[in-house]
């Protein structure tokens, strides 16, 4: 705040004299803190003292002078500190020391509090400033504006004055009041007292901009914050407290950001028990239309058991299918269900990489679902180009990373709001997930919780959504945050009933080198090759014995020797004119050379092709992901009767494993 605002007021012109107020306290504030950690030991911190008024008296010329002899005492001091010894050690504790007792005594007062509440407001679409949007001047709402209008008059008699901090109008709509507590103080229970009492305690001259009554509440949606980044660990001394007062079995909750004024007016538009019963009475005959998407039984299962989680209010839910059973199909057609009947409004898929979101995508424009129409076609879809949501969109899919830089990283005028999608579908949930790390009593001081979370977690965390979770894979991890699955199809049963084929039991090769590892002794010489340089050059003597076990081969070791003895022995299990074809997985690019020059030494006496051994890697076509997976699929049609592939599970670009699988169709044995 203190670098955005300085640049508006050098730059732009911007002039306030109560934000320069408020920003001089903060930055009071912080050098006092930079003090009592980096410099003198013995400050004692004293109150902020607001300097006098003096903008019709201002003499620039004696400002200049206290300016440079202030900047010649400040060099004065710092070489000081450079030249006076330190115990670095007994600095390091005693520094420690301080730092918590300075984050002790670090707390906002209620003007500082407010400048971040108004900036956060301001990000979430609302009209806020404290310091002139009030009622005491003469401030009303008015059509067209979204305002949060400061110290609001009730009839209140819970505090003093008995105003609300902030009233929220959407237009001549009151949808919200706002308490605003300082520092570190609980705002959970303020939705219980004093928000409670303000929204029953609108006056009875202010009764024309109610939009209904609910019992005796009159505002339908309060507010609670200390202006604090929510912390899960502080659960209720930090975020933005939120209770829908319309029911009274709606309990307060922690939300990680603010509902803009759209958000809330679409809430109380929403109908979601008769949206319920709508989707409950929704027949599932399209969905196995076999002109249409034509889902197998288990899907239809998938659907109904997600759907019954859903009407029994669980906001999350895991679905664990075995990979190639079709998860993105059963998605579609629950997505189409959720958008037919009015469930939910705007949907995100959420993938952890473009790859699968292009896959995605594919499922969407092309898979029918009704009157030989697609759900693209259907409704409006945002693919991974765009980057703002639209209220008319009602799927976008995008990828983590896109998502991060905009809630997280965000340093624009404006953030997405937490009620921009409800419903959220995440693919490949086992993906970039971790669960917190908890802070100790001194890192919460001064530490946010984006240092201990995950980042995939954080964006799927910050929307106020309704949550499925896709998996193959329901790991410890994963189900502490989404529960246990509702519905889970295992690879096994697949397999019984028909839709996968069964693998071979595991062929494990070997080798006297596997058992014994590589041992080089003292005063050998090693050949030593450059990744970097592609150079190979011999080592001096060794000093000391030096040994590789077999999870170094390829990686820290390359011996042609052992490799030829692995594949001659691969090779004895694939029959050169069968239909099937093969995937090897290297460990780098310079290693699916050497597999794929072997191979070809090993085939050539048969009279095999050389173009049925083909090396696909992030090194061919330049790099480009897009590239790749077009020389896979042409792979893939080609005729050849068996095929070897190197895959470089290392490469650098968006390319990895599963793309070969998806490109190849899963037909690889």
């Amino acid at each position: 705040m203190l670098r955005t605002n300085r640049n508006a007021a050098v730059h732009d012109g911007y002039d306030s004299f109560n934000t320069c107020l408020t920003l001089l306290q903060m930055t009071y504030r912080l050098s006092v803190w930079f003090m009592e950690i980096y410099g003198d030991r013995k400050y004692e911190p004293v109150p902020f003292v607001a300097p006098p008024d003096i903008r019709n008296q201002v003499n620039y010329h004696e400002l200049i002078e206290q300016n440079e002899k202030l900047a010649a005492e400040l060099e004065k001091a710092q070489a000081a500190a450079l030249a006076a010894p330190v115990d670095i050690h007994a600095d390091v504790t005693q520094r420690r020391q301080r730092a918590t007792r300075a984050g002790i005594n670090l707390i906002l007062s209620e003007r500082e509090t407010r400048y971040l509440i108004d900036e956060q407001l301001r990000k979430a679409g609302w009209e806020a400033d404290t310091g002139s949007l009030r009622y005491s001047k003469g401030t009303r709402p008015e059509k067209g504006r979204n305002i949060a209008i400061a110290e609001w008059p009730t009839d209140s008699s819970v505090c003093k004055w008995g105003h609300v901090d902030y009233a929220l109008f959407a237009g001549l709509k009151l949808v919200g009041v706002v308490e605003a507590k300082a520092g570190r103080t609980d705002v959970s229970s303020a939705i219980d007292n004093q928000c409670r009492e303000y929204s029953m305690g609108i006056k009875e001259e202010h009764a024309g901009y109610l939009i209904d009554t609910w019992g005796s509440y009159k505002a339908p949606f309060l507010f609670a914050t200390n202006g604090r980044q929510y912390l899960k660990q502080l659960e209720t001394k930090s975020g933005i407290w939120f209770r829908d007062a319309r029911e009274g079995s709606n309990m307060p909750k922690a939300l990680q950001g603010w509902i803009d004024p759209q958000g809330l007016l679409d809430m109380l538009e929403k109908d979601t028990v008769a949206a319920n019963r709508k989707l409950a009475e929704s027949s599932y005959d399209l969905l196995c239309d076999k002109d249409g998407l034509n889902l197998r039984p288990y899907q239809i299962e998938a659907i109904e058991k997600a759907e019954a989680a859903i009407v029994n209010g669980k906001q999350t839910v895991l679905l664990a299918m075995a990979t190639g059973t079709g998860k993105t199909r059963t998605v579609l057609g629950m997505i189409y269900r959720f958008l037919k009947t009015g469930r939910f409004k705007r949907i995100l898929f959420l993938v952890y990489r473009t790859a699968l979101g292009e896959q995605a995508l594919d499922v969407f424009k092309e898979v029918k679902i009704e009157d030989l129409m697609s759900i693209e076609q259907i409704y409006d879809i945002k693919n991974l180009d765009d980057k703002e949501i639209d209220r008319e969109t009602k799927i976008h899919v995008a990828t983590v990373q896109s998502l991060v830089k905009r809630i997280i990283y965000n340093d624009t005028e404006s953030i997405p709001s937490v009620t921009d999608y409800d419903l959220i579908v995440i693919d490949e949930a086992h993906r970039g997930y971790i669960l917190d790390r908890e802070m100790d009593e001194s890192e919460q001081l001064y530490r946010g919780q984006s240092d201990y979370i995950g980042k995939y977690r954080s964006v799927m965390e910050y929307f106020d959504a309704v949550k499925i979770a896709l998996t193959a894979t329901p790991a410890l991890h994963i189900t502490e945050i989404f529960g246990k699955p509702v519905f889970e199809y295992s690879y096994r049963r697949a397999v019984i009933e028909g839709f996968l084929v069964d693998h071979d039991a595991p062929h494990n090769i070997v080798t006297k080198l596997r058992e014994e590892g590589i041992h080089y002794k003292a005063g050998e010489t090693v050949a030593i090759y450059d990744p970097i340089t592609g150079e190979i050059t011999n080592s001096d003597e060794l000093e000391d014995e030096l040994s590789f076990d077999i999870e170094s081969f390829n990686r820290r070791v390359i011996t042609e020797n052992f490799n030829r003895t692995v594949l001659e022995e691969i090779t004895r299990d694939i029959n050169p004119e069968g239909d099937g074809k093969t995937l090897i997985y290297a460990v780098d690019d310079n290693h699916a050379d050497l597999i794929v020059k072997i191979l070809k030494e090993i085939y050539e006496p048969m009279g095999v092709s050389s173009d049925a051994i083909m090396k696909i890697t992030g090194s061919i076509g330049g790099g480009n992901p897009k590239k790749v997976l077009e020389a896979v699929k042409r792979f893939k049609n080609e005729k050849y009767p068996n095929v070897a592939v190197t895959v470089d599970l290392l490469t650098t670009g968006e390319v990895n494993r599963e793309d070969v699988l998806y490109g190849s169709g899963r037909k690889a044995n």
